[in-house]
C-alpha cells in the first residue's frame, strides 16, 4: 500500500465577507485537491465574541502544525471601538508574529499607463 501525503489547510474565515469568500475557496479546493484536509477555526472578531480573544492559543498551535493557512477578512463595524480592550486585527498581527511571516500577498494588475504612478 502506498503512503499518502495528505496536506492540511487551516481555514480561518474571520468576519464580514471573510466567511463567504473562504467558503468559495473551500469549494474550489475540494474540486481541485480532493485529498486536501481542511480544518477550520474561529479567528478575529468572531473568535473574540466566542472566546474573549481574536486568536486562541489552540488556533495558534494548529497554525504551526498545518501546511497552509487561508484567512478571510477580520474586523468590522461591530468591533470598531478604538477604546476597546482588544480588536480583531490583533489576532492577525499575533498570527503573523507567531509564525514569523509578514507578507500580505494580493493579486494586482499593473497597467502600463499607470506604471510611472506606482
Amino acid at each position: 500500500m502506498a503512503a499518502t501525503n495528505t496536506q492540511t489547510l487551516l481555514l480561518l474565515p474571520g468576519d464580514g465577507i471573510g466567511p463567504e469568500v473562504t467558503e468559495e475557496a473551500r469549494r474550489v479546493a475540494a474540486h481541485i485537491a480532493p485529498d486536501l484536509a481542511i480544518e477550520e477555526a474561529f479567528f478575529g472578531g468572531v473568535s473574540y465574541d466566542n472566546f474573549g480573544t481574536p486568536l486562541t492559543d489552540d488556533v495558534m498551535a494548529r497554525a504551526h502544525k498545518v501546511d497552509a493557512i487561508l484567512m478571510g477578512a477580520v474586523g468590522g463595524p461591530k468591533w470598531d471601538d478604538p477604546a476597546a480592550k482588544d480588536r480583531p486585527e490583533r489576532g492577525l498581527l499575533a498570527l503573523r508574529k507567531g509564525l514569523g511571516v509578514f507578507a500580505n500577498l494580493r493579486p494586482a494588475i499593473l497597467y502600463p499607463e499607470l506604471a510611472n504612478a506606482s
